[in-house]
């Protein structure tokens, strides 16, 4: 595995290149209610079940369809990715049905800007197009990014933009019976990002009202945003549908950095977040020795 800090730099450069080239999101007991519910993977996973992102881990089992396989050895039940245009989707949804495995996200493809009103129509065709060719997937929730600020737009405009378009894909995702992922991001990735708070993450998502948008909650993002989750969070876990882990600083396993994942738990379990948690993070550590110290350190 790469260093830390070179795994940083990778993170970087890979996620800049799907914006640029990618035409080619004690609760254990505590159900899902019935307006988080409705994507079809969501619905059958106990609280807080693991969910490997096999973009970054389990690459030495070869493409993702084989990492589907090399995931489930391990005793995991779930999975998520990013990108889907360049994967072999129909090998994935075989491999799913092969291991029982259940997919807790992938990305919209291509990324379109929910904000730049030049990009909507491009945006509402990515999703309709991702819902349609991820069907066989289990009908995954799919994860939406903002887009980037336009340059002389007021934050108003933004704001309006990003509800008009988010409110044309949820009616899409609603009528598909799908899920949509709304990620805030953060500004050491991306300076001119739109959303990169989770405050107005949640904002967007209660501005739309639609059951079937809410939000990914990514503890890194937050993290290097400076966020604190019982703040961000308070009142409104409800509209939180997949929380995402990884440690500070270099976004590695769970137990690795200065994450104090007591009080991130504690403030989930506390607050009766039920879904699932993806590890999306760079291993340091082979998979298993991974894994273990990502549920030790997680308390699951």
């Amino acid at each position: 595995m790469p260093a830390r800090q070179s795994a940083a730099a990778i993170l970087s450069q890979t996620v800049a290149a799907d914006w640029e080239t990618d035409d080619v999101p004690v609760a254990a007991e505590t159900p899902l209610s019935a307006e988080t519910a409705n994507s079809p993977s969501a619905s059958i996973l106990p609280a807080h079940t693991l969910s490997a992102c096999i973009e970054w881990q389990f690459a030495e089992a070869g493409d993702l369809a084989q990492r589907i396989h090399a995931a489930r050895a391990t005793g995991l039940s779930a999975v998520e990715f990013h990108l889907w245009r360049d994967k072999p989707v129909a090998q994935m949804a075989a491999a799913l049905a092969e291991t029982g495995m259940v997919l807790t996200g992938l990305c919209v493809d291509p990324r379109r800007s929910i904000v730049d009103p030049a990009e909507r129509a491009e945006m509402v065709n990515a999703v309709a197009e991702t819902i349609a060719a991820t069907a066989c997937l289990g009908k995954p929730p799919l994860i939406v990014a903002s887009g980037f600020r336009v340059e002389g737009m007021s934050e108003e405009a933004h704001f309006a933009n990003a509800v008009a378009a988010l409110k044309e894909a949820a009616a899409l995702a609603e009528e598909a019976g799908v899920m949509l992922l709304l990620e805030p991001l953060n500004t050491r990735l991306f300076s001119q990002m739109y959303l990169v708070s989770t405050t107005l993450g949640l904002d967007l998502v209660e501005a739309v009202a639609s059951p079937s948008l809410r939000l990914l909650y990514d503890v890194w993002h937050s993290a290097v945003m400076g966020e604190d989750i019982s703040e961000v969070l308070e009142g409104r876990i409800h509209l939180v549908a997949h929380v995402q882990v990884a440690d500070m600083d270099a976004r590695n396993e769970p137990g690795t950095g200065s994450v104090n994942w007591a009080h991130v738990m504690g403030t989930l379990r506390a607050m009766g977040y039920a879904g699932s948690i993806g590890m999306e993070y760079f291993p340091t550590l082979p998979m298993d020795r991974s894994l273990e110290l990502t549920r030790t350190t997680l308390g699951l």
